[in-house]
């Protein structure tokens, strides 16, 4: 039996809770297209998103480990890949819109940047110095954010300038996935909450792999409240989530389960964040971002011409009169660890030569 676009809302409307984002009445984008004959409105922007190159990117960017030896250890895409299945998970059993979580999820980490959070970090230095502004001043750390940065991959940079085109809700969900800000709809809170979920849980099952930390290190009291595994720490928390959410009509954890998961992310700050295998190449991965992000402003020519134009018609929030940072910002953020190093190797290791005879 054909399912056309117009009976799948009407099965939303049938089926889903009376708080949860129904595709009929998802928000205007910003340019008007005809709707599509089988796809709501929040499953076409998954499939944008899905279909995008800064998606495909995401497999070989770093998420904790840079360049680990071994085929097992997650990166940005299957982080994203566990957030989407959490999200969807939390969103179905609260009767909310699974395909308007999943969308946010597959979108929310498309504007980080090679070499993980360290990426981040050199870049919000040289901002710093290219702007003018003290680079020991709280704000300097965080000018570059990734979040802000994925909003501007689907709104601007992906399809040379034009985006995506996605609905409000999706952008909304993906840039208030992280920080002070929440969501406008439960289905985007959600995502905000599954990140941490994953993120945390799939890092501990990464530095017990990587031999950082065993299972007996964690938190005792942490440990004994979510399980001795990482299937049973995902389980309790996302039944948790679920139920609480339920009880109090938003997202959110019990304040046990809330304590119990903050506990291991600082357990992961104080352990493996910092330990020499996770830390051992960031000083060489920032001075890597860095050199590259001067080298680009001594030589803007090397940067690709859609890029400047892309940064002269559409100006970022850190550099609004500066579209040459703007560019090289957008340039370097969008490379992958691999592309980063080929790149770095183009620029500064002298080539090999030989003498034709």
């Amino acid at each position: 039996m054909k399912l056309a676009r117009e009976d799948r809302e009407r099965i939303e409307e049938r089926i889903l809770g009376p708080h949860a984002a129904l595709s009929s009445s998802a928000g205007a984008r910003r340019v008007p297209c005809d709707r599509d004959s089988l796809r709501t409105e929040f499953q076409r922007d998954r499939d944008r998103i899905l279909h995008s190159k800064s998606f495909r990117r995401l497999s070989h960017k770093t998420q904790v480990f840079i360049a680990p030896i071994g085929d097992h250890y997650r990166t940005r895409l299957t982080h994203t890949l566990e957030v989407a299945q959490i999200s969807r998970t939390v969103a179905r059993a609260l009767g909310l819109n699974e395909d308007l979580t999943e969308a946010i999820a597959l979108g929310h980490d498309l504007g980080h940047t090679p070499f993980g959070h360290i990426g981040e970090k050199a870049l919000s230095a040289c901002i710093a110095q290219r702007i003018g502004m003290d680079a020991d001043a709280p704000e300097a750390a965080h000018l570059y954010k990734h979040n802000r940065q994925s909003l501007r991959v689907v709104e601007v940079l992906e399809k040379n300038g034009r985006g995506l085109n996605l609905t409000p809700e999706v952008r909304d969900g993906i840039v208030h996935h992280t920080g002070n800000e929440r969501a406008g709809t439960l289905e985007g809170r959600i995502v905000a909450v599954a990140d941490r979920i994953a993120y945390v849980n799939h890092d501990i099952d990464d530095a017990i792999r990587a031999a950082v930390i065993s299972e007996n290190d964690l938190p005792e009291h942490a440990h004994a409240l979510l399980g001795g595994t990482h299937a049973q720490r995902i389980t309790s928390l996302v039944c948790d989530l679920v139920d609480t959410s339920d009880a109090r009509g938003d997202i959110m954890l019990s304040d046990e389960a809330g304590a119990a998961l903050q506990e291991l992310r600082q357990f992961l700050f104080d352990n493996v964040y910092t330990s020499p295998i996770a830390k051992g190449e960031d000083g060489k991965a920032f001075e890597f971002i860095t050199m590259l992000f001067w080298h680009y402003v001594a030589h803007p020519d090397e940067i690709p011409d859609e890029q400047v134009e892309i940064a002269r018609l559409h100006p970022s929030e850190v550099a609004p009169d500066d579209p040459l940072t703007t560019a090289i910002v957008d340039f370097i953020a969008g490379m992958t660890d691999r592309y980063a190093r080929d790149v770095f190797a183009e620029v500064f290791i002298p080539k090999n030569w030989h003498r034709r005879s």
